[in-house]
């Protein structure tokens, strides 16, 4: 209970302090990087051109009629012609937009409160188009901690450093799917003297569970107060004696949470990203958009992926319940648990759902040696 509680108080906390929006138009309607917004724009823009001329020569006959009358009607005639060549121009070129937005769409939501300019022509015509000031912002590349204004402790100090740092991991190696991968290994390889004790409680829970066995059917029929008053003294000398933290299953939590969320954050608010590819995957699309709107299945791997590492995360990571029926409990917890975020990766980015894949790699990887270094009775 307390743990849910202190999960909860942090999630508040870190929504009210500091979250991206996503850019929404004159209507209301949440603004998509697709094909049909781009073009819809594009020929907007060609009819505000149109209706501008017209403006143009509505106020030069006014000027002109009483003095100029058939020169003013030769410059209608010209007008006229110079409309429609400016306006088939327009539309050629709406033509050649449309068609390569159709290659780049990623069917992403944009976001409104971008951190940097974004690049991709396209994306630049819809964010103007919706009134958003781009002269304002920095260039991605060239980002920096003190970029802005003043958005709260939580952007300031976490979101907008993590971006910079993603920003410049990926001006060395020139990918910045690569980027987040090396980010999120350097991040866990700093909190691994941490998230390693949290591992360890595990293993040493597991070998603490023959005597809080014995100690469940103790008392197993003792329902007084002053029982279980005894019944939880001897499970904490127990906990000691193995070096059992009842709290350190919260860390990992507490940990996970604001680094997930910080990540999200960073991504989300960097257009550059979701520019990007690494190999052949689009980091701005989800698997969602990219099988069910352009066919391309092999996206399914990063679910595959994302599901597979989630189940063994959960499960190297889960502390050995006391009964049975706790035990069920966790059981059934884990599997809504993988089966949700599995579920839910089909909704979020490719840059996203990598950090996840590396992050749960990670505690895979640090929970295997965990448990080899116990069964040599050596913790590394």
């Amino acid at each position: 209970m307390k743990k849910i509680k202190i999960i909860s108080i942090l999630f508040i906390t870190m929504l009210v302090t500091g979250c991206s929006t996503v850019l929404k138009d004159k209507e209301g309607k949440v603004v998509q990087y697709t094909e049909k917004n781009v073009c819809e724009t594009c020929n907007q823009k060609c009819e505000l051109i149109d209706l501008k001329e017209e403006k143009e020569n509505i106020d030069n006959e006014s000027s002109e009629i009483e003095t100029k009358e058939q020169e003013n009607k030769e410059t209608e005639k010209e007008n006229i012609e110079n409309k429609e060549t400016i306006k088939e121009e327009c539309k050629n070129k709406c033509l050649e937009t449309c068609e390569n937005a159709k290659k780049t769409q990623t069917g992403q939501n944009l976001t409104g409160n971008i951190l940097c300019k974004p690049t991709d022509p396209n994306i630049i015509e819809l964010y103007e188009n919706n009134n958003v000031d781009l002269s304002k912002l920095p260039d991605c590349k060239n980002l920096s901690i003190s970029s802005g204004t003043y958005e709260g402790i939580w952007t300031t100090l976490f979101v907008k450093p993590l971006a910079w740092l993603i920003v410049l991991v990926g001006n060395i190696f020139k990918n910045y799917g690569l980027a987040v991968i090396i980010i999120t290994i350097l991040i866990r390889l700093a909190l691994f003297p941490v998230t390693k004790k949290t591992a360890m409680q595990s293993e040493m829970m597991k070998k603490a569970q023959p005597e809080l066995k014995r100690l469940e059917k103790k008392y197993e029929n003792l329902k007084d107060q002053q029982s279980q008053m005894q019944k939880s003294q001897e499970m904490m000398a127990i906990y000691k004696k193995y070096g059992i933290n009842p709290l350190s299953g919260c860390l990992f939590s507490l940990i996970q949470i604001p680094l997930f969320f910080a990540f999200y954050e960073a991504l989300n608010r960097l257009p550059i990203i979701f520019e990007g590819k690494l190999l052949c995957f689009n980091l701005g699309i989800t698997p969602w958009t990219a099988i069910f709107n352009y066919g391309h299945y092999y996206y399914i791997i990063i679910v595959v992926l994302v599901g597979i590492l989630t189940f063994y995360s959960f499960r190297l990571n889960q502390t050995a319940s006391m009964t049975g029926e706790q035990q069920k409990q966790m059981k059934i917890m884990s599997i809504f648990s993988v089966v949700l975020i599995t579920i839910m990766s089909f909704r979020v980015s490719i840059s996203i759902a990598l950090y996840w894949i590396f992050n749960s790699a990670f505690t895979v990887v640090q929970n295997l040696l965990v448990k080899r270094g116990n069964k040599n009775d050596h913790i590394i």
